[in-house]
């Protein structure tokens, strides 16, 4: 470079001041050519001058910015915001005096930076954010251990019992948790327990701070090959768990529970927290606690227990309900049986044993040794719970169970610290009690005979219309003895206490128009008269509501039969209902379509479970399913309430160390129209009055029920209602050792000294004797008076019966043409008189008890007073009609006795 381009032209005026100023002020671009340049020296440019235009000053020039446009005295113009500008004529940049940009805290977005690059963050920033939130992290864990406190062992760990009252708010009984929980010193303890539930558990235990990493990780592992290992909580944590915390299964109690786990790792020895873990823990069977445990499966003291044992209790820590050789139903019918709980049982237990020798503590010899699962003792009912308080107790668990919507669990449960408060009336309960032991005791005689009186069984259910509470149960004999609770769901068909739902179905939907085809509207068929006309012969060829004739799968047509083999002829709906003829029932249910009678029977009450049989048969209209005799109960509690259904409960309240976490809620749902559920009491009143239900009446009170019977004589009912309670009594024979394979129902021909059971033979009996009493100072209510409804049909081949016409003879011929007009028919009175004349269509006594046409064969014989009693006839008339050749339940003309004297239920009939 020239020493030409390197000297810095001196100013024309200003000196060394204005040649600063100019520098400070220049932009970089140069004025006009006009300016005058100096051609001294380089040697001149030392003497102390700062060159104009060198590199040094246009850097210093570039950091302070760029300035504006200043004009000069020479006309010219050039950038920047400074004092001066140069003279001359042309244009120059100046930086001017502005300030320089400040560096931001937080370069983000980046400064200086275009793009992308100017939203990408640098490492500094990153690492940075990560130090700051690490941090904030450990400031804020070090601040809530600080805050939490250690609490105390909670009421629930301590707690001994559940509490079950009555229906009056007294004591029931004081059972279900660890009644038998003892606190026990750790030297109590055997070492061999301890060490089983190290290896199985925590085998860190002796070392960790109460949180395992380690361990968690390793479950987590083994779980994701999906191998066996211990549990990812320590037992630090499952002790803190158990005693100190609820157990709700939130975030936050998680959080809680690390900290709390924490600073009792830190402030209590490994001694004291393995013997509180073991202490409060539950092993099943209500046993809280290492001894209750070894007192309840070996029957021996926990000090007494031998290694083998003791690898048995460390696996019920793992969930008592799925490792009890004894099987837990309550819990989970399919997976909790004795046979897969002892399985499950087995395998841990060996994998225990397995474990502690890995890990050194338990020697070769004793690994060899204990080859043999040491079966625990078996599983034994609380005496308290002896006698109904058993099945009553167990009822309110299960419901409780299965309607709380706190996440409560059996286990939970069985802990105790529970008080449940219960709708049974312990008056009640005894009146039951007391008026099946009467029965029972009176008729039934296994010893006199063997063959027919054993394995007898009674179940009984009353149910409150108004609230749908259970107000008594029958279980059975003895909860400590027999374990089946009667009261629930038995597998007995119910037989013919299944028709109201028939005839409700009929009145409520109608039967089906056969022009009209499968798909027609409620409001296409028409609605049913309980005095409808239907065939009540024997061995009736039931049809489909077309006509055509009904065959099942293998094409055989289906002939139903009535019991005794009895046929009534054209009977009403009404009569059927009085004397429990089948085929009627059956025909009407084909008519209306099965599929809405078990509508009508849900409605009721009655569930689609396995109790609900196949409704794609004709046998379904006469009950061949099985509900319970609560559920039947409450089922004819929706007629006894007019329709209005409200579901069977047994608890009204549950508290929990003095708070209420449950509390019933009656739902009131319509079932019915009150004028069907009214017409459908109305029937079933008359059943009682004048029919097989006799052996019920209670004088002075409106009672309306229903007797059934079912095939080859396997079961027995009476259902009935007053206006105030709704009761079920249910007779059967089952072998009641549950472990017997292959249990199934027995004939009950001959069983106390009976030639068969019917639904008014014993259970009536129970039935009357239990409400008699139970209904003893109670208001006298009567039943609402049924209103018409529906129309008069005919079914199952019978017919409107035709008025004769009356003969009129013709006028003699006449050769005389005669102004006078013939003579009109004559109006006497036919010999024959038409029933749709002589009885009004809601006449009851002349449509049912009087003798006329329209019953066909009801009349029963010649004398008011003949045997045969109600089922052969109510006042028996004067004579029978054309079709009183099969009258009464005897000999044509109905003056043979019928069997059991007219009491029996004769004509439950077979279910098919």
């Amino acid at each position: 470079m020239s020493e030409h381009r390197r000297k810095t032209p001196q100013p024309q005026d200003g000196g060394r001041a204005a040649t600063r100023r100019a520098t400070q002020q220049s932009s970089g671009r140069r004025g006009a050519p006009s300016r005058s340049v100096s051609a001294e020296s380089p040697s001149d440019a030392h003497d102390g001058d700062t060159p104009y235009g060198g590199r040094a000053a246009a850097r210093r020039a570039a950091q302070r910015g760029s300035g504006g446009r200043g004009g000069s005295d020479g006309g010219g113009r050039r950038r920047g915001g400074g004092d001066d500008g140069a003279e001359g004529p042309g244009r120059g940049r100046g930086r001017g005096n502005q300030r320089p940009v400040k560096k931001r805290f937080i370069d983000y977005p980046r400064a200086g930076k275009h793009g992308v690059r100017r939203w990408v963050p640098s490492w500094r920033l990153v690492s940075s954010l990560c130090i700051g939130f690490l941090g904030l992290l450990m400031g804020l864990a070090g601040l809530a251990y600080a805050m939490v406190a250690k609490p105390e062992v909670n009421d629930a760990a301590k707690a001994e019992n559940n509490v079950y009252y009555w229906s009056d708010n007294t004591q029931m009984v004081a059972t279900g948790g660890a009644a038998n929980r003892q606190v026990i010193a750790y030297e109590q303890i055997p070492e061999a327990m301890r060490n089983a539930v190290i290896s199985a558990e925590n085998k860190s235990f002796e070392h960790d701070k109460g949180i395992d990493p380690m361990g968690i990780g390793r479950a987590v592992w083994n779980m994701a090959k999906g191998g066996q290992t211990q549990g990812g909580s320590t037992i630090t944590q499952q002790y803190v768990k158990n005693s100190r915390l609820s157990q709700d299964q939130t975030l936050s109690r998680k959080f809680e529970e690390l900290f709390i786990t924490l600073k009792v790792g830190k402030q209590e020895s490994k001694k004291d927290v393995m013997a509180g873990y073991l202490n409060v823990s539950y092993y099943g069977r209500g046993a809280s606690g290492i001894q209750a445990a070894a007192r309840t499966y070996y029957g021996k003291d926990a000090t007494d227990l031998d290694p083998s044992e003791c690898a048995f209790l460390a696996t019920l820590l793992k969930g008592a309900s799925y490792y009890d050789p004894a099987g837990a139903p309550d819990v989970d019918q399919e997976q909790a049986t004795a046979a897969k709980n002892t399985d499950r049982a087995k395998k841990r237990w060996r994998w225990i044993l397995d474990e502690e020798f890995k890990d050194g503590r338990l020697s070769k010899a004793d690994h060899d040794k204990y080859q043999k699962f040491p079966m625990p003792k078996p599983l034994k009912k609380d005496a308290q719970l002896g006698g109904q308080t058993g099945y009553l107790v167990e009822l309110a668990r299960k419901y409780f169970l299965a309607n709380n919507d706190r996440g409560v669990t059996a286990e939970m449960l069985n802990r105790g610290g529970y008080e449940i408060h219960t709708t049974f009336d312990k008056k009640k309960v005894g009146q039951l009690n007391k008026a099946v032991k009467r029965v029972y005791d009176k008729n039934i005689d296994p010893k006199k005979r063997p063959d027919k009186d054993t394995h007898v069984q009674f179940g009984g259910g009353s149910v409150d219309p108004e609230t749908g509470a259970i107000k008594a149960i029958y279980g059975g004999k003895d909860a400590t003895q027999h374990y089946t609770n009667n009261s629930d769901a038995t597998g007995a068909a119910v037989g013919s206490t299944f028709k109201p739902f028939v005839l409700a179905a009929a009145m409520e939907y109608g039967k089906r128009d056969p022009e009209l085809g499968a798909d027609q509207d409620d409001s296409e068929r028409e609605k049913v008269s309980p005095l409808s006309i239907y065939n009540g012969d024997n061995k009736l060829k039931i049809k489909k509501y077309n006509g055509d004739i009904w065959t099942n799968e293998k094409g055989e047509e289906w002939l139903q039969t009535n019991d005794g083999n009895h046929s009534e002829g054209n009977v009403t709906l009404r009569k059927a209902m009085q004397v429990s003829a089948n085929s009627p029932y059956v025909q009407l249910g084909m008519d209306v379509g099965t599929d809405k009678v078990k509508k009508a029977a849900m409605a009721a009450g009655l569930k689609d479970d396995r109790q609900m049989a196949n409704s794609n048969v004709p046998s379904f209209s006469i009950g061949t399913s099985s509900p319970s005799v609560i559920r039947m109960a409450g089922a004819y509690a929706t007629f006894a309430a007019s329709g209005q259904q409200r579901e069977p409960f047994s608890v009204t309240q549950v508290k929990k160390l003095g708070k209420v976490i449950y509390q019933h809620e009656t739902v009131t749902k319509r079932a019915f129209d009150n004028v069907v559920a009214d017409n459908v009491t109305d029937v079933l009143k008359n059943v009682v009055e004048k029919g097989t239900g006799t052996p019920a009446k209670i004088p002075g009170r409106d009672v309306a029920g229903k007797t059934g019977t079912t095939d080859d004589n396997l079961s027995a009912w009476f259902v009935g209602y007053t206006p105030q309670l709704s009761t079920a009594i249910s007779m059967y024979r089952l072998d009641d050792n549950e472990k017997h394979k292959g249990r199934k129902f027995e004939k009950m021909y001959g069983t106390g000294g009976e030639e068969k059971i019917h639904g008014a033979s014993f259970p009536a009996q129970i039935w009357h004797d239990y409400m008699a009493e139970a209904m003893k100072g109670q208001k006298v209510v009567d039943f609402p008076k049924a209103e018409p409804i529906g129309e008069k049909v005919y079914g199952g081949g019978a017919s409107s019966p035709k008025p004769t016409p009356s003969y009129t003879p013709p006028p003699s011929p006449s050769t005389t043409p005669s102004d006078t007009p013939p003579p009109s028919p004559s109006s006497t009175p036919s010999s024959t008189p038409d029933p749709t004349e002589s009885c009004g269509t809601w006449d009851w006594d002349c449509q049912n008890d009087n003798g006329g046409t329209s019953d066909g064969g009801e009349n029963g014989g010649t004398d008011p007073t003949t045997t045969g009693g109600d089922n052969g006839g109510d006042d028996g008339g004067t004579t029978g009609t054309s079709d009183g050749t099969t009258a009464g339940n005897g000999d044509p003309g109905g003056t043979s006795p019928p069997p059991d004297g007219g009491n029996g239920d004769i004509f439950g009939g077979p279910p098919g």
